[in-house]
Order: structure tokens, then sequence, then C-alpha cells
């Protein structure tokens, strides 16, 4: 409709309006002869006026309509009334004179106000859009439209968007001022819109790190002495250089920013000032940091500024003046409303009503945002300055809090005294810190809870779950809606196996913190103790919920399916775990395992590998490999794995042998005699390893073979005497157990005596058993993951001594991951000769 004007009708619309009957003009009723004489010959002789009678005036009137013609009204004697249209003379009609109509009523014309008795109305002129005018303002329009675009899309992240938009907006600027050329239009708008242009061009380039364009863009607008107040974007263009760390420039250009910014402007002066302190700092140049700082501390103190020059005196380890600044920097006011201004009284309703809708709204948070970075400040400084200020950190500490104590920040005392004792605790001094944590007990309920917790969490570190537990009793009883302290209080009931009451604690705890990790992880490993694996399940998916990256919860989750015997779900897990820490070894062992029981042993051999490269000292790992290249009959490769198992473990014997045996596997038999001829002079009582020598001397018709088949005879003697005398002395312990609990009681004793007396003879000969290893842990986790070799093959080990299956959790102590239940694991009997038929794949 902007492009359509309305056509001027030459006929007034409204004509007919002040047209009226001169029979209703009461005005010259007194000059009217023949109303007067009506008045006073008939009017008071009248019949009175009913419907009941025929000659009445109401029946003698006949109607008119209004788009009629007008029919003179008969009164009761058969005369004209006044005023009626007599003859075409029409008179005026002055009671509707006042509503402005001033066109006349012929006789017999109809009512017709909106003059639809001429037709419709003509069609609408549209706009001439060709005319240099209307061009002028479709671009103006057009550049507007754009440049509000730009900002709009720079608002909502969109930085690429809105720097297309700003230089399609400077595209049209100048088709504008070519339009405007041409047709010789001066307009004082055009060199406003011309600064808007580039100045959202200029912040746009600067958006997206483009400086060199930004800093052409601000120079053309600076350069030009028509704009108003350019001197300021010097400040835009210092920022840049600052960014650019291209320092000397940057504090040229706020100098000139500054220069050109009267004194009105307080305020903007000031935060140039601490832009070029900032930058003297960076420089390394803080006494005129200082400078800067402390001119403004005297004009205009802040939070910021304050803990800036305090930074500033630390660099130059200037005591006095670190308190100094502290000082001033405690002191400053933050000009916001105090807290029990939103409190609200039973007593007026409307105030109640006004504090609850100004309770949360966005000026309530700002303020405590602002009391929360001020009290985030003063804490790092007085952590700072403590050591610094004084001979000694604790008395450092105390002058911070008795300044603390005596400014408007009170409560931060109790909370720098805490961070004293966790001070204590990273300089390993444990008994300053439960010192210091034990002094406030006394004091209110919120920082004795604090305390406490504290408290509790050292005292379970050292073990002292006595202590631990007293104390998260007592941060409970002081703040019951503490989690922290409830998680204490379940890990103390978890050490005494109470798993149903631990979990509990924990629940309460999430029920007081819903987004407590601590309690829902500690709770899904009580699930996992109690073999609740579903529920276990479900707090471990909430957790990855609320921790989308951590590889504990992920590995958990892995942990979790493969107990549920959902080895895919595992895997895909694991895979997750793995591109968050690509480098952790047992996630990748892991997976190798997985993908080992499922039938894919080149996947399992890849990641396996993988898992050797990042931590080559893993034995279960190592043991793997060198058996995979073992059953690819790829022995020289499997050398390199165990030599570095023998470094790892070098007195066991197991490893040396498994070289010795590739050596011998892949046909180099003076090596691997070389090998056998090592390991006889550390282990010169391993049976396997004199078998051995006897065997390749004979093959080889060394001379030592005499030597060392009698040597092997010998240790062969002594291994069945020992075996013989842990046979006979566990016989004996049968034994006396036996009449034990066959005695009468009255020779219970005398036979306890005896039992008691055996058992100390027999103590030394279930040492030396041990030695042969018969039932220790290793051989039970071993038989499950291979076939043992029947005792009479001629290759059989004497030190059968397996390796722990346990291993310490690189996660932390709360991880806890079952252990590897399919490593392959190889005694050196595995690489028997050929011709024995002996050999054992893993499983």
């Amino acid at each position: 409709m902007e492009h359509v004007h309305l056509a001027v009708d030459e006929d007034d619309l409204y004509s007919g309006y002040n047209d009226y009957n001169p029979t209703f003009d009461s005005e010259e009723l007194d000059n009217d002869v023949g109303f007067q004489q009506a008045v006073r010959t008939s009017h008071g002789r009248r019949p009175p006026m009913t419907a009941k009678f025929p000659g009445t005036a109401i029946g003698a009137r006949p109607l008119a309509s209004s788009f009629g013609s007008q029919i003179p009204v008969v009164s009761s004697i058969g005369r004209p009334m006044t005023g009626a249209v007599q003859d075409g003379a029409a008179r005026p009609m002055t009671a509707v004179r006042a509503a402005g109509y001033t066109s006349s009523l012929t006789r017999g014309s109809a009512f017709d106000p909106l003059g639809q008795s001429r037709g419709p109305a003509p069609a609408l002129e549209t706009k001439n859009e060709d005319t240099p005018e209307e061009k002028i303002k479709i671009l103006e329009k057009k550049v507007n439209d754009l440049l509000e675009e730009s900002c709009m899309a720079q608002s909502m992240g969109a930085l690429q968007l809105a720097l297309e938009k700003a230089k399609e907006a400077g595209r049209k600027e100048r088709a504008l001022v070519r339009q405007r050329e041409q047709s010789g239009n001066a307009d004082i708008n055009r060199l406003q819109l011309h600064t808007a242009v580039l100045l959202n061009l200029a912040n746009q380039y600067a958006n997206n790190d483009m400086y060199p364009e930004a800093l052409n863009s601000y120079q053309v607008i600076v350069k030009n002495k028509m704009f108003s107040n350019a001197g300021r974007l010097k400040v835009n263009m210092a920022n840049i250089y600052f960014k650019q760390k291209n320092y000397p420039k940057a504090i040229k250009f706020y100098r000139m920013a500054l220069d050109q910014i009267s004194n009105a402007h307080k305020e903007m002066r000031i935060k140039i000032m601490q832009n070029i302190g900032v930058v003297f700092v960076r420089m390394g140049q803080y006494s005129d940091a200082i400078t800067s700082f402390e001119h403004i501390m005297s004009e205009s103190p802040n939070i910021k500024t304050g803990f800036n020059l305090i930074l500033c005196y630390y660099a130059i380890c200037d005591k006095e003046k670190m308190k100094k600044a502290f000082q001033k920097l405690i002191s400053v006011t933050l000009g916001i409303d105090d807290e029990d201004k939103y409190i609200a009284s039973n007593d007026d309703t409307i105030s109640n009503m006004v504090i609850e809708a100004i309770k949360n709204d966005k000026l309530h948070q700002m303020e405590r945002d602002l009391k929360v970075l001020a009290e985030k400040y003063i804490m790092t400084a007085a952590k700072l300055i403590a050591p610094a200020i004084e001979t000694s950190f604790a008395t450092g500490f105390d002058w911070c809090v008795d300044m603390v104590k005596s400014s408007q920040y009170v409560e931060l005392a109790n909370d720098l005294e805490i961070n004293k004792a966790i001070t204590y605790l990273r300089q390993k001094d444990l008994n300053q810190a439960v010192e210091t944590l034990k002094t406030f007990e006394k004091k209110d309920s919120r920082v004795k809870s604090a305390a406490a917790t504290n408290l509790s969490f050292l005292y379970f570190l050292e073990k002292d779950y006595d202590q631990a537990e007293r104390y998260a009793d007592m941060a409970m009883n002081a703040d019951r809606y503490n989690p922290a302290a409830l998680i204490n209080k379940g890990n103390t009931v978890i050490i005494k196996q109470d798993y149903e009451k631990a979990a509990e604690f924990y629940k309460e705890a999430l029920r007081n913190d819903s987004s407590c990790t601590e309690a829902l992880y500690n709770l899904g490993l009580n699930y996992i103790r109690l073999n609740r694996l579903e529920e276990a399940l479900d707090c471990f998916l909430k957790l990855h919920a609320i921790l989308r990256n951590s590889a504990q919860v992920m590995y958990q989750l892995a942990n979790l399916y493969e107990l549920l015997e959902d080895r895919q779900q595992a895997i895909e897990w694991l895979m997750q775990v793995i591109s968050v820490t690509p480098t952790d070894p047992e996630a990748l062992a892991k997976l190798g395992e997985l993908h080992y029981s499922e039938g894919d042993k080149s996947q399992a051999f890849q990641y396996y590998y993988e898992s050797f490269r990042c931590f080559p000292s893993k034995i279960e790992v190592i043991e793997w490999l060198g058996a995979y290249y073992i059953e690819t009959q790829f022995c020289e490769k499997a050398i390199q794995y165990f030599e570095r198992a023998t470094l790892i473990q070098p007195t066991q014997v197991k490893w040396q042998l498994m070289v010795a045996s590739c050596y011998r596997r892949s046909g180099n038999y003076q090596k691997a005699l070389e090998t056998y001829k090592d390991i006889h002079s550390k282990f010169p009582e391993n049976v396997e390893c004199l078998r051995f020598l006897v065997r390749l001397s004979a093959d080889m018709g060394l001379k030592e073979v005499q030597e060392y088949a009698t040597k092997l005879k010998k240790v062969e003697k002594m291994k069945e005497i020992k075996e013989q005398r842990v046979k006979s002395g566990r016989e004996g312990s049968a034994r006396g157990r036996r009449e034990g609990s066959a005695g009468s009681a009255g020779v219970a004793a005398d036979v306890k005596a005896v039992s008691h007396t055996e058992s100390k003879q027999l103590s030394p000969l279930l040492d030396s058993g041990k030695d042969i290893g018969n039932s220790t842990k290793g051989e039970r986790l071993s038989a499950k993951m291979r076939s043992l070799p029947a005792s009479n093959e001629p290759y059989e080990t004497s030190s059968p001594k397996e390796i722990d299956a346990s291993y310490v959790d690189p996660l932390g102590p709360q991880m806890e991951r079952p252990k590897t239940g399919a490593r392959k694991r190889m005694d050196d009997d595995d690489f028997a000769d050929e011709e024995l038929g002996d050999d054992l794949l893993p499983e």
C-alpha cells in the first residue's frame, strides 16, 4: 500500500447533509402569519389526539419514506403544516447547521451520505518506482534491513553470517551513494548511514578474527574529520593490537583515545586506563601498571583493579604495599542492596508481592554474581599474599583473616580458615591441617559441617575408619542437608560391608542434591557389590547424561554390559572411552580381550598392540602378544616381548625360559644354549633349564652333557625329598586334627598341645612347600585360563609361581574393574619340541 496514492474526487462525498426542509425551521414562527392565526383560533378548540376517531391528526398524516418524495403533512383542520415545502421553495434547515453540512438539498433528492448513487470510486493510483526519489528510499530501507540482520546474527553467535550481511550492506550503501550523486540529491542522513555501515563491518571483521581488514575499516572512519566522536574507535583498534600481542601499539592507541575523550566521560576514561594497566602487566612493566591502577583506585575503586594492583605488588615483592592493597580491596563498596531487603514481612501483602517479583529478577542475579566475584578475588588474593607478607604462611594467613573480620566480608573469615587447612594439606602437613579443622568444632553449623566433612575425608584416607565415621556423624548432625557428609558416612558404612545401609545414605545425598555426581557414582558401585546390575546400570546411565565425557563412567557402563553378557554393547562403550582417552592402556587391553572372546583375533591383536605401545610394562599384554606370535609361528617376534617381561620381572625364571625356547623353536640352537647357560647360572636348581641343557648338549655333542646330567639327577632327587616331606607333613597335620576331634574332653588339652607342637615342627616344611607353589592364587587363576601339562611330561616347570592377576586401577580408588578372565598364560612347557607333541596353543 505504500506505493498506492488515493485519487482526489472533485465531487463532495458528503453533499446533501446540509439540505433540510424549511418546514422544521422554528426561528421564523413568530413572523409566520398563518401559524400565529392558527394558534389564536383553533389551538384551544382542537379535539384530543386519539387513535379512536378517524378524523384525528395521526390518522390524517401520511408517512413518507426517507428516500421518497416529501408529502406535505396536513393538520387536523385540513391546512398544510407550517414549514411544509410548497411550490418548490425550500426553507433553510438551521437545526443541523452546526454539524458543518453546507450543501443544499433540492426537492425530491434522496438521503445518500456515502454517494452510492454516483457509482463505484475510481481505481487507486500506483507509485511510480522509476523516480530517483523512490529508488533512493528503497535502497536506504535495504541497507537498514541488512544492518539489522547483521546485528541479529552476531547476537545469536552466527559470526560468519553477520559478516556476510555487513558486506552486503556495504555494497548496497555504495550503490545508494552513486544513486544520490546521479540524481543530485544531497541528504543530511547520508553521513550517518555511511558511518553505521563502516562501523558494523569493522566490528564483524574483528569478531571473525580478520584483524587487518577490521583495522582498515576503523582507519577509514577515524581519518574522516566529519565523523563526530571518531576518536573513541581508537579503543577498538587498541583492543585488536592487544589481541595481536602488539603491546606498544596498543598502549599508543589507548593513550590517543584517552586524549580525545573529555573528563566529562569519567567512566570511559577509567576503563581505558584499566586497559593500559593490563597491557603494562603483559609487557612486564609492573611499575607503570601500578601507576595506572593506583590512579584508578584513588578516583573510582573497583574489585578487579584492586586485585590487579595486588598482583603487581606481589610481582615486585613489596610486602607493605601488598598489605595496603589488600586493605583497599576489602574496603571497596559494591553498591548492591543488603539481602535483608528481599526478606518478606508478614504484614504488608503488597510489599510481599513486590519482593517476590524482584527476588530472582536479573538485577538481583547481577548483584549476586558481583558479590561472588568479589569474594573470589578476596579469597584468591589472601591465598596468594599469605606466604609472602610474613615470615611464615600461618602468620600471613592469620593477618588476612583478621583484616577480613574487620571488613564488610565477615562471613569470608571462616572460609579463609578452611582454606588455610587445605593449604596445609597441599604442603603435606597433615597434623596442622587436622588441628586447624578441629578448631571449627564449636563454630556455627555451616562451618562446622564443612570442617567435619574434611576431617572425615582425611581420616578415611588414613584408614582410621572409626574417626572418619565419628566426624561424618558430626557433619551430618551440624547440617543434615550436606551431601558430602552423607557420602562420607556411606563410605564408612561400606567398610563394614553394610551395603544396603550405605545405599540409603547415597540416596539421601541425591535427594538433597540431585546433581551430586559422587553420590550417584558410589551408589552404582554399591549396586554392583549387591549384584543388582540393572539398578547399577540405571545409575551410570544417569551419570553419563550429566558427565558426557567421563571416561570412568563409560568404562563402568562397559563393565556392566560385560557382566550382563552383552559384549557388543560393552565394546561400543569402550570405543567411546578410547575416543575420550585414546591412550588408556586398560581400555585398549579390555577391548582386545572382548574381541578375542568374540573370536576376532586380528582386532584383538590390534588393540593389545596399541595397549602395549601406550604402556609397555603391563605383563598381561606382553604375555598375550608373545603367545599370539607363537601361535602364528613368528617366534622371532615373540622374543622381544618375553625379553621385556624379563626386564620387568627379573626374578621370574618363566620369562627367561620362554626366550630360550623361542630361540630353540626358531632353529637358533647356539643362542638357545647360551640363554639356558645364563639361566642356569642364575637359577642353578631349575629342573627345566637343566633338562634342556642336557638335551641340547647331547644333540650338539658337547662335553658338558655329563656334568649337566649329574646336576639334573641331584636336583630331581632333592625335589623328590622335599615333596615327600611336604606330603608327610600334611598327613601328620590331618591325623592330628582327626585325633583331636575324636579324643575325650578330659584329654583335649593334651591333644591340643601335641597338635600345636607338631604344627611348629611342620612349619618349615610348609614354608618350603610355598616355594613349590602347589596351591597359589596365581595357579588357580592360571588353571582357568589354560590346560596345564601332565606331571609326567619331560619338561615340567619346577617353579610354577604364576604372575599375580590383580592390578592397580589407574582411574582411581573408586573404579572397580573385573580382572581379565581370558588372558593367555604360557609356561615353558608350552614350547616343547615338536617331536614330543606337547605344544599347547592358547585357548
